[in-house]
């Protein structure tokens, strides 16, 4: 059984040089459109980057291992941590959004090696 979401991805803390695959990473992963995707910040830094699409879980997929899924993407793309939150807007439902916010030690989790902290 599919359940319908709008996801929201709110990106932070990461490469401005990996922005495009950083996308592309998010488009593989979900039915994001490319023009859904917003960047808040000014040209010296960018402060967060934003998507939006809708699709389904299939699969007995959860929110939460789809949350661990993006992530992972996101992280790979970026080639180290960075912020991830997943906003999921379940269509079907009352009521009807969670937030997933991914922090280092899902990054050291989820990606299997030790992040290491700037002194």
């Amino acid at each position: 059984m599919s359940r319908s979401y709008e996801m929201a991805v709110i990106i932070t803390g990461f490469e401005k040089s990996r922005l495009q695959k950083i996308k592309k990473a998010c488009r593989a992963e979900w039915d994001f459109e490319q023009d859904e995707f917003s960047v808040d910040g000014d040209a010296k830094s960018l402060r967060a980057l934003t998507g939006h699409g809708i699709s389904s879980l299939c699969g007995g997929e959860s929110e939460e291992e789809f949350s661990d899924r993006l992530s992972k993407a996101v992280w790979k793309a970026n080639g180290k941590y960075c912020g991830v939150e997943v906003q999921a807007l379940y269509l079907d439902a009352t009521p009807p959004s969670d937030d997933h916010v991914r922090g280092e030690d899902d990054y050291e989790r989820l990606m299997g090696k030790a992040v290491k902290h700037e002194q």
